[in-house]
């Protein structure tokens, strides 16, 4: 039998070099034979006396037998059989030191076979996770359970921009007037106007598209943590877990962009009132500074709360607690979080935009006015534009509500995996044997 490192077979003859002198080694002739030497003998005339020696097949009396070889596939490593056998008991080298063949042929420590893999009753292992392993989780999860992810998707996605196009061709096509915004000798009045006009108009598509990603953020939530489990889940159940929570969950979201937005307008609010006060140019420069400060701090706050929706969903949490809860999961782990966050959102616009963007050069080829007005901010987009485009962003949004939503959730689930070793609470709840509630052997009373 071949050696690895760290292991000889049991029974095999002791290496070479930890012999006795009658191992064919040549003499003072160099013919190999032990007979008497015709030359001076260059050994001392004092020499030990005779190893007692015998074949490993027939072991001297008194000595205790070698232990029994291993199991198949546990060889000279640890495994799991535990350590080697040693003189000095388990984990002790042989004679010769950590190298040397032990008792029975063992070669001291062996080769550590490593931990086993982690459970993995879903999507992801129920370990801490890599970059990569969270964002195939979120992949896997729409690829295992696509009829309910995709379901989901496409229906939110689907109502709220049919509500955006009808908004968009009925009420504000015809409320909207931008044209002094190209108009060089309008008035301060008419700009004023124009701008508020055009800011309305965005705002109200903006709520729109946002209730429709709260509500599939919300569902999708229940859909992954499914997931994690290796349970699937219908749209039925989804929307019933998710239902109670849904008003906390608007709130949370509106909550945390105003957040971001105060502290900025706290950052330029001292350079805007030294502007107004007459030094238009420091004022403007401080305001400058402020802001860019401000953005920074406001950045910071805002990823250190971006993990409270899934606390919100998965813990029912209210959402002052969930806001607490996002702040100690992202403790330490700042740089983290916002990193693989923006690789998320680069991902999922990268795909938007690879969908939305030929349908809006379509939508343009085949209306009458092509992309003028969308292009050129005049408010007149026709029916067939919309359409058209709307049906682009149905395709888009389809595909990245499942990314964004499921990055979320098991960043959150990573993270309290580092933190509060939620990995058990998972394998428990997954039924995984020998994490029940009682312990194996154990009975209960």
């Amino acid at each position: 039998m071949n050696d690895t490192p760290g292991w000889a077979s049991p029974g095999s003859a002791p290496s070479e070099g930890s012999e006795g002198q009658d191992s064919g080694k040549p003499d003072a002739t160099g013919t190999g034979d032990a007979g008497p030497q015709d030359g001076p003998s260059k050994w001392s005339k004092e020499q030990p006396p005779p190893a007692q020696w015998s074949p490993p097949s027939q072991p001297v009396p008194g000595q205790t037998p070698p232990p029994p070889p291993p199991p198949p596939g546990q060889g000279g490593g640890w495994g799991w059989g535990g350590p080697p056998q040693g003189p000095g008991g388990p984990m002790g080298p042989g004679p010769g030191g950590p190298g040397a063949p032990g008792p029975g042929g063992y070669r001291g420590w062996g080769a550590w076979q490593g931990p086993p893999p982690a459970a993995k009753p879903g999507v992801i292992p129920l370990r801490p996770l890599g970059v990569g392993e969270i964002l195939d989780g979120a992949v896997s999860t729409m690829r295992a359970h696509w009829r309910t992810v995709l379901g989901i998707s496409l229906s939110v996605a689907v109502l709220t921009e049919i509500v955006v196009v009808l908004l968009q061709g009925l009420v504000l096509n015809e409320s909207v007037d931008t044209e002094a915004l190209d108009d060089p000798s309008a008035t301060v009045g008419e700009l004023t106007r124009a701008l508020s006009d055009t800011m309305l108009s965005s705002g109200v598509v903006l709520l729109v598209t946002l209730l429709g990603t709260i509500v599939a953020t919300a569902l999708l939530t229940m859909v992954t943590s499914r997931a994690v489990l290796g349970k699937s889940v219908t749209i039925a159940e989804a929307w019933q877990d998710s239902r109670p929570q849904l008003a906390k969950l608007f709130g949370l979201t509106l909550l945390i962009p105003l957040i971001g937005v105060a502290i900025v307008a706290v950052g330029t609010l001292p350079g805007l009132l030294i502007a107004l006060a007459g030094a238009s140019e420091a004022g403007a420069g401080l305001a400058v500074l402020g802001g860019l400060g401000a953005g920074v701090a406001a950045l910071w706050i805002v990823i250190r709360l971006s993990l409270a929706s899934p606390a919100l969903m998965l813990e029912k949490q209210g959402i002052k607690k969930a806001l607490t809860r996002s702040a100690k999961l992202v403790r330490g782990s700042w740089w983290r979080v916002f990193g693989i966050q923006l690789l998320a959102a680069i991902i999922a616009n990268v795909v938007a935009s690879i969908i939305v963007i030929p349908f809006t050069f379509i939508a343009g080829a085949v209306s009458g006015d092509g992309v003028t007005g969308f292009l050129d901010s005049t408010g007149e987009l026709g029916w067939t534009f919309l359409i058209v485009s709307g049906v682009g962003s149905v395709i888009g949004s389809m595909l990245t509500f499942p990314i964004t939503a499921g990055v979320t959730v098991l960043l959150y689930i990573d993270q309290r995996i580092r933190r509060e070793a939620l990995d058990l609470e998972l394998a428990r709840a997954a039924g995984l044997p020998g994490h029940g509630p009682t312990p194996p052997g154990a009975s209960g009373s």
